[in-house]
């Protein structure tokens, strides 16, 4: 999920434009975006990402005394910005895309004036331009499986009610969500065989419920699928529980951070390439 500023593909800027805003909690906005951006942006979604549930982008913000004009090149923009003018890109999974109105939806979790993304979406109005880049993703939920199972917390919200959403209404499974409390729950629908349970933090440490209430669950006997996408180190917890000692295959694992605690995402996402930021330990050198 990180931009290579050169040497690898060139990225092509979208210019999206704010069409409506909604509060989906009190604590999430919900941003529709369209314009002509929104119509190529959907046009050029290839077969293999329109069947992937937890499609991303990434938005960039640029310091408005700038004056900077969308869309905004990065590759130019490097050559004649200094690091620290340069737009800052947030990524976000794609809520939904409205192809019957070229639209697509995001949620973005605001915590007042905290942050870049979430005070930008708590103030954008119609007509407002964003940036953005992608889309990436790949996973979808495996039709061949006895029972989905879905982990995570706020950031993971959008892409597992995509992903829930998406299911048979016949498909069995558990979702389970860590969020800072009540309030902060956010309705989605479900298949009825598919159980969505909240968990609320109330000011313990990020991660601390979610990985207590997987760990308690018993390992599963059947053929699974398992999304557990979060915090970082709740997610470094969760590897070996899911991947070793249930002994579920990579293959039928889509587990990554999506943040990480005291970082911010430009950081979070250098730190990727390091041993901190690796979720799974380093394949063994071939001999």
């Amino acid at each position: 999920m990180t931009d290579k500023p050169t040497g690898g593909r060139r990225r092509t800027p979208y210019v999206f434009e704010v069409v409506r805003t909604e509060a989906v909690s009190p604590h999430m906005v919900r941003v529709h975006f369209g314009g002509p951006g929104a119509d190529a942006f959907i046009a050029g979604i290839d077969e293999q990402k329109a069947l992937s549930t937890e499609k991303y982008v990434k938005l960039l913000f640029a310091s408005p005394e700038l004056g900077l004009e969308h869309p905004y090149d990065m590759e130019l923009l490097r050559e004649t910005l200094a690091p620290q003018d340069m737009p800052s890109r947030r990524t976000y999974t794609i809520r939904s895309i409205d192809e019957s109105e070229r639209t697509m939806a995001i949620d973005f979790v605001v915590h007042g004036d905290e942050g870049l993304a979430g005070p930008w979406a708590a103030n954008a109005q119609p007509g407002d331009l964003v940036t953005l880049n992608g889309p990436g993703g790949m996973y979808a939920p495996a039709p061949d499986v006895d029972e989905h199972l879905f982990f995570g917390d706020e950031s993971a919200i959008p892409a597992i009610a995509a992903a829930v959403e998406s299911l048979g209404h016949d498909a069995k499974g558990l979702a389970i969500i860590e969020v800072a409390s009540a309030e902060h729950e956010v309705a989605f629908e479900a298949p009825d065989g598919v159980t969505v349970r909240w968990l609320h933090r109330d000011g313990a440490h990020y991660g601390d419920a979610l990985v207590t209430a997987v760990a308690a669950l018993d390992a599963p006997t059947s053929v699974v699928d398992v999304f557990a996408h979060g915090e970082r180190e709740a997610m470094k917890r969760l590897r070996p529980l899911i991947n070793t000692e249930w002994g579920v295959h990579r293959s039928r694992l889509s587990l990554s951070a999506y943040w990480a605690y005291g970082r911010a995402e430009d950081t979070f996402q250098a730190e990727k390439q390091t041993p901190l930021g690796q979720i799974f330990d380093p394949e063994p050198a071939q001999s």
